[in-house]
C-alpha cells in the first residue's frame, strides 16, 4: 500500500533505555527510511503527567528523549517530529473521542485492571490512587494515532491492546459521523517487543530494571555484568529460554550471532563471558549513537527549534482535520445551517459502508445507500480487523465478493441496488 502513515511516541517520564531503543525507536526510524511511508514521531508529554508528578523531571525527559530519536537516525526533514502538547488538536480530539467510547471498554484497558487488582488485594477500594488521567489513557492514545489517521503503529506486545482499543473507538466515531478515521495496524519485532531488565522482568521504569541507552561505556559493563543469572557454573550447559541476557543479546544480534551464543550457551560458557560478549555487541551498535547524542544534549535551543518547526507541520494536518470532525459533530457556526445541510446532502450522495460493534463484542457492518436504506448487512466478526478485511474484499471486487462472504452477510438488499452501490466501489478502485 502506498502511502502509509506510521505513527509512535514515548512517554517522557524517565530515561530512554534498551526497551524503548528496541521495542519503538529502532523499528520505527527503520520505517521512516522505506519509500512510500510518511512517519509521526511525538513525545508524548500529556501522558507523561499521568504518573509523574515532577516538571523538572518532565521536562529532562522530553529533551532526553528528543535527543535519543535524532541521535538514532531519525531525519525531521524527512518525517513529521513533534511534541504532544504543542498540538492542541489533540486534547480536543480526545474529548470527541471520551464522547463515543463506551465505558466498559475503558474497564478492561490492562493498566486500569492491574491497579484495580493490586487495591483488592490489599483489601482497599478498587479505584484507591486511580485518577481519571489513568482511567482515560487509552482514550489520549486514541486521539493522538487517529487525528493522523496512521496506519501502522510501532509498539511492544504490551501495547498492542491500545491499538486494539483506539480502533474500537475509531470505530464507534465512524459509524455514528461517517468515514473519518483509519483504523490503525500494530506492529510489533518478533522476539524483541517485550525486552527484560536487569532482574528479567519486562524492562520498565516503573520496576526500576532499566539500562539507560546512553550511560557511559563502562557504567553499561557495569550494569550489563549485574544482570541476574542462575547458580550454573562454567562448563555446564545453559539455557536460553527465559534467559534475559540471551534475550537482550538476541534484540541486538544477527542470526548467525544469536546461534553462535546459543551454542555456547549449551556447551557452557562462563556467565561472565557471556556478559561481555553482550556488552561488546550492545556498544558496538551505541557507541556512535552516543557520540551525537552527547553532542545533541549540549544544544537543547536546536531541539527545541526542532519541535516548533515538526509542530507546524503536524499542524498543517491537525487544523483543518479537526475542523472537519467539528463540522461532522455539530459544532458549527450557526450562520451556516444552509452550507452544512448542502455539505451533508453532497456526502450523503454516494452509498457507504458503516462499520461497528455491539454490546455483544462482536463486530458488524452495514452498507447503505444515499437514502439510508440497508442493501447489505453482515454476521458478527471477533475482530475489527475481519470486519474491515472483509469491506475491502466488497470494495475491491464487488459483486463476486458476494458469493465468498454469503455465510457472512445476514440480508441483502434489492439485488440491482447492490449491485449498483458495489460497482460504485468498484469505479473508484479503478
Amino acid at each position: 500500500m502506498k502511502n502509509q502513515r506510521v505513527l509512535t511516541g514515548i512517554t517522557t517520564s524517565g530515561t530512554p533505555h534498551l526497551g524503548n531503543y528496541v521495542g519503538s525507536v529502532r523499528p520505527s526510524v527503520r520505517f521512516s527510511r522505506q519509500p512510500g511511508v510518511q512517519s509521526f514521531y511525538f513525545l508524548a508529554d500529556y501522558h507523561a503527567l499521568i504518573k509523574v508528578g515532577e516538571p523538572a523531571r518532565v521536562q529532562r525527559s522530553t529533551l532526553e528523549i528528543a535527543a535519543t530519536w535524532l541521535a538514532c537516525g531519525l531525519d525531521p526533514e524527512r518525517v513529521t517530529f513533534y511534541r504532544q502538547s504543542d498540538i492542541p488538536e489533540i486534547p480536543e480530539l480526545s474529548w470527541l473521542l471520551t464522547c463515543v467510547t463506551g465505558k466498559g471498554v475503558l474497564n478492561r484497558a490492562h493498566a486500569y485492571k492491574a491497579s484495580v487488582d493490586k487495591n483488592n488485594a490489599a483489601g482497599m477500594d478498587p479505584d484507591a490512587g486511580v485518577t481519571a488521567g489513568l482511567f482515560m489513557y487509552p482514550v489520549l492514545m486514541a486521539a493522538d494515532i487517529l487525528m493522523f489517521n496512521a496506519h501502522r503503529v510501532p509498539v511492544g506486545r504490551d501495547q498492542i491492546q491500545h491499538i486494539e482499543m483506539a480502533r474500537d473507538i475509531a470505530s464507534s466515531f465512524n459509524h455514528l459521523y461517517g468515514e473519518h478515521f483509519t483504523l490503525p495496524e500494530a506492529e510489533t519485532e518478533e522476539h524483541v517487543a517485550l525486552l527484560p531488565g536487569l532482574d528479567g522482568r519486562k524492562m520498565s521504569k516503573s520496576y526500576d530494571n532499566t539500562i539507560p541507552l546512553f550511560v557511559p561505556r563502562e557504567q553499561l559493563r557495569k550494569l550489563i555484568m549485574g544482570i541476574v543469572t542462575d547458580s550454573r557454573a562454567p562448563g555446564e550447559p545453559k539455557s536460553t529460554e527465559g534467559s534475559a541476557l540471551f534475550q537482550l543479546y538476541q534484540a541486538f544480534a544477527s542470526a548467525e550471532e544469536t546461534a553462535a551464543l546459543a551454542k555456547a550457551f549449551a556447551d557452557g560458557i562462563a556467565w561472565g563471558d557471556a556478559k561481555q560478549t553482550l556488552f561488546e555487541r550492545l556498544d558496538q551498535e551505541i557507541t556512535p549513537m552516543r557520540e551525537l547524542y552527547n553532542e545533541l544534549m549540549q544544544n537543547p535551543a536546536q531541539i527545541e527549534k526542532t519541535l516548533l518547526a515538526g509542530a507546524d507541520k503536524a499542524r498543517a494536518i491537525a487544523t483543518p482535520f479537526t475542523a472537519r470532525l467539528r463540522e461532522a459533530v455539530g459544532l458549527r457556526r450557526l450562520d451556516s445551517a444552509v452550507s452544512s445541510v448542502a455539505t451533508k446532502q453532497a456526502k450523503a450522495s454516494a452509498p457507504a459502508f458503516k462499520q461497528y460493534r455491539e454490546s455483544d463484542g462482536q463486530f458488524y457492518f452495514k452498507l447503505v445507500d444515499a437514502d439510508g436504506t440497508l442493501l447489505l448487512q453482515s454476521t458478527g466478526f471477533a475482530s475489527g480487523k475481519d470486519a474491515a478485511q472483509a469491506i475491502a474484499q466488497l470494495q475491491q471486487q464487488g459483486a463476486q465478493a458476494l458469493t465468498a462472504l454469503q455465510e457472512r452477510l445476514a440480508v441483502q438488499g434489492d439485488s440491482e441496488a447492490l449491485a449498483s452501490a458495489l460497482s460504485h466501489f468498484g469505479a473508484q478502485a479503478a
